[in-house]
């Protein structure tokens, strides 16, 4: 089962997600998109919150408040983060989560640890966390159907992108070959390079 919230914190709202527990983080870590953001608290048990990312917004874009009601939705659900203040709070692209299958179910590290961002609770927010529950939705998706129908989008994006690149390049050289025969043809219209209908006949009587 996933929870799922909604993040009224910006508008249109942004969906965060949750696996109901070890185990199922662990499917949630395998259909995650490469591009949704993994938060958990530092050096402590959590739940595994997931942002699902719009596809206009990176992880160092991220609106503070939207940050904000991830980090508490984190911090309330963890046994022990739960009753701390001033908890850390990590956060990274799913892509950069590293399993091996010698580690533990739950167990996850990073690919790279510059990719890896820090954000701090200070204290639990009720008034963000009651704001959260009252979306909570409880769910059995199709993770893996879910991850085939964004790969499949992307492949259209990338598609459609690479048809305007094409599109552009025969433009710019349609327009290249425009601005070369214009100076050609200026250059043969210069006077030095034109015959007059005497200087005609003179090379007439040349002959």
């Amino acid at each position: 089962m996933v929870f799922y919230y909604q993040s009224t914190a910006i508008d249109p709202s942004c969906t965060i997600y949750v696996g109901r527990d070890k185990y199922e983080n662990e499917e949630l870590l395998k259909y995650a998109f490469a591009e949704d953001v993994w938060f958990h608290v530092d050096k402590l048990s959590s739940a595994h919150v997931y942002l699902r990312m719009p596809k206009d917004m990176s992880i160092d874009s991220i609106p503070t408040a939207l940050l904000h009601d991830c980090a508490q939705l984190v911090k309330a659900n963890s046994i022990q983060g739960c009753k701390l203040n001033n908890v850390k709070v990590v956060y990274t692209p799913a892509s950069n989560i590293k399993k091996t299958a010698d580690m533990e179910v739950g167990q996850v590290g990073f690919h790279k640890s510059k990719e890896v961002r820090l954000t701090t609770v200070d204290k639990k927010d009720n008034a963000i966390i009651n704001r959260l529950n009252k979306t909570k939705l409880e769910k059995y998706p199709d993770l893996a159907g879910e991850l085939l129908q964004r790969e499949k989008e992307e492949r259209e994006e990338r598609k459609q992108l690479l048809k305007e690149q094409s599109k552009i390049q025969k433009e710019e050289i349609l327009k290249r070959q425009q601005e070369q025969e214009i100076r050609s043809y200026s250059s043969l219209m210069k006077t030095e390079n034109m015959t007059t209908n005497a200087e005609a006949e003179d090379d007439d009587d040349f002959m």
